[in-house]
């Protein structure tokens, strides 16, 4: 079978080293290894029983589950019969849920366990095409709740016995590697989710560019854990460890993705900014607690490391910054990194939304030379990319090999080329407005320097014109004001004001901490919110914010959000972005009453 598609290339894999390890997975503790040829066999097993229950070529198999090989076993069997496979965010409402599964039409949905059974159960009459729920974990399922339930420790006899490479290989004899083989919904941050269409071409090619730009091969190390919903996550626990035969790690749950990091010790790893913003403010306020002459000693290599960073990216790098930095290493950074679980990470990679230059300064300062790059759902999750030997931070790189793009009148960027989608999934009216002649009219405003290089300077929808006639850019004040380990969420406001102000979410954990230290009593996140002492602490949060903004764009206001922002209540979408619209609507009052004097 050719490599061109995802199971071809598992195929060649199963064949040439079908002992080497695909993936390892922690049960109770222990790391259990899949190989190569096991790894194939699951799949082949799988693709004969979903052949039994009618999955068909063209039709939709979903995916409601967190990240765990059954995922993946279940994905690529869909594909090896010309159907699709359809992830659902495991985080998602019953509601949402029943949105994908009816908007797809999916005749099968695989559920992890007996919260997904529930609310797939919960919509289950309004979901007419639906004929097998099967349950991988089904502790708490009955198959008396619904006569569509199957469980995959019934399947797996039938699995292993009917588990047959060549059957798999003869099966896809003939796939064609344009049709489509996936369904990635996108985040829905302005409406109703789309079923974006991918095809093997589009994602193999993906990896083909991305793996000689990171010099990524068989004995780099990956750990998945963010969701497999999203096609940045797909890109490194799929299509390339695929491509060149990488072994991916799945941890026991996303709460021990700290510890799981530190056994791995990944070599590749994709973190989007609120990971890296995460493990910044960790480090921040770990310190705080540290003796006089450790907090010293960072605080002194940190701010040389960044200013050894900056002069290494330009080309100034000399020998007394050699030393300075090795010292720093062995005094400071080693330990940081290996306590972060990047000891052995030759590409840590950030994407899927905007991050803040001063975060990433910080990173190529201790040593993790974070690597922003940019890329949609409709182009397959990658078009450009900073390239290791030559990072520009403040940009999304130059583009893959293989994309054209351009910015059109209004600063909008269009790409083209084989990674370019398919088209939505029952929506030709709006595939038709987001394909222009083969360009992928993305939404997103940027520029281009001399080198080629893409700056991402906001949405074409979300950019704020203030009363004074300048153009800003939210997400550059809401990632100024989110370096802070105390603040979570930002919401830029400003469109047609006289000054820009910001909605913000305190991080509960961060400021709960830092009122705990001073003794200063609270029983919930609203009363947290409402304590004058947290106010001021914000306060000083946003001006230090502000310092590294231009005049124009510097918060001259703020409100406290009374509450999390969560999916449930519309406010964020599974991939954990804020609704700004939603967000403005429901706080109204209050982003008024930060514009009106009192």
């Amino acid at each position: 079978m050719s490599e061109t598609t995802l199971v071809g290339q598992l195929l060649g894999h199963a064949q040439s080293r079908p002992d080497a390890p695909a993936m390892r997975v922690k049960e109770h503790g222990i790391w259990r290894e899949i190989t190569w040829r096991e790894y194939g066999l699951q799949v082949a097993g799988f693709a004969k029983q979903l052949q039994k229950l009618g999955v068909k070529a063209e039709g939709n198999v979903s995916i409601l589950s967190d990240n765990r090989p059954e995922w993946l076993f279940a994905d690529l069997a869909a594909q090896a019969l010309g159907a699709r496979s359809v992830g659902i965010y495991q985080t998602n409402p019953a509601e949402d849920v029943a949105y994908v599964l009816r908007h797809s039409r999916s005749s099968v949905v695989v559920c992890e366990d007996q919260e997904q059974v529930d609310k797939v159960l919960e919509c289950a009459g309004s979901l007419p095409d639906l004929e097998h729920i099967i349950v991988l974990d089904g502790r708490g399922v009955s198959a008396e709740d619904d006569p569509r339930i199957l469980f995959w420790e019934d399947l797996e006899a039938q699995i292993q016995a009917s588990a047959d490479l060549d059957w798999l290989k003869e099966l896809c004899t003939g796939r064609r590697a344009d049709e489509p083989t996936m369904v990635v919904y996108t985040s829905g941050t302005t409406g109703e989710p789309k079923g974006a269409m991918l095809a093997s071409a589009n994602v193999v090619g993906v990896a083909a560019q991305v793996a000689p730009l990171l010099g990524a091969g068989p004995s780099d190390q990956i750990i998945s854990y963010l969701p497999l919903c999203h096609v940045a996550e797909k890109i490194f626990t799929i299509f390339l460890p695929l491509s060149v035969g990488a072994t991916v790690h799945f941890g026991e749950s996303i709460a021990t993705i700290q510890e799981d990091l530190r056994e791995v010790s990944p070599t590749i790893f994709l973190g989007v900014p609120r990971i890296w913003e995460k493990m910044h403010a960790s480090v921040v306020l770990k310190m705080k607690d540290a003796s006089w002459l450790k907090r010293t000693l960072f605080d002194f290599f940190v701010r040389r490391g960044e200013e050894i960073a900056r002069r290494r990216i330009e080309g100034n790098f000399n020998f007394l910054d050699t030393l300075v930095f090795f010292l720093g290493h062995l005094l400071v950074f080693r330990a940081l990194r290996e306590r972060l679980g990047l000891a052995r990470c030759r590409h840590p990679i950030s994407g899927a939304a905007p991050i803040s230059q001063d975060l990433l300064w910080w990173f190529h300062g201790i040593g993790v030379p974070v690597l922003e790059g940019y890329g949609q759902t409709e182009c397959s999750g990658v078009s450009h990319l900073n390239p290791p030997r030559a990072p520009k931070i403040g940009t999304v790189g130059a583009p893959v090999e293989l994309v054209d793009f351009k910015l059109a009148e209004d600063g909008e960027i269009l790409v083209r080329g084989p990674m370019v989608f398919k088209g939505y999934l029952h929506d030709a009216e709006a595939t038709a407005r987001t394909l222009d002649d083969g360009w992928l009219k993305t939404g997103d405003i940027g520029e281009v320097d001399d080198e080629n290089y893409l700056k991402i300077t906001g949405r074409k929808k979300e950019i704020i014109i203030t009363a004074g006639g300048k153009n800003l850019s939210p997400e550059k004040i809401e990632n100024a004001l989110k370096m802070s380990p105390f603040i979570k969420e930002a919401v830029a406001i400003g469109d047609r004001r006289k000054f820009v102000g910001a909605l913000i979410q305190i991080d509960a954990d961060s400021v709960g901490d830092w009122a705990r230290r001073r003794g200063i009593d609270y029983t919930s996140f609203q009363d947290l919110v409402q304590k004058p002492e947290v106010s001021s602490l914000i306060s000083s949060e946003v001006e230090s914010a502000n310092e590294r903004l231009a005049q124009v764009e510097q918060v001259r206001g703020f409100k406290l959000l009374p509450k999390e922002l969560h999916q449930d209540d519309g406010e964020m979408t599974a991939t954990q972005k804020v609704r700004r619209s939603a967000v403005e609507e429901k706080f109204s009052d209050l982003i008024e009453s930060m514009y009106t004097k009192t």
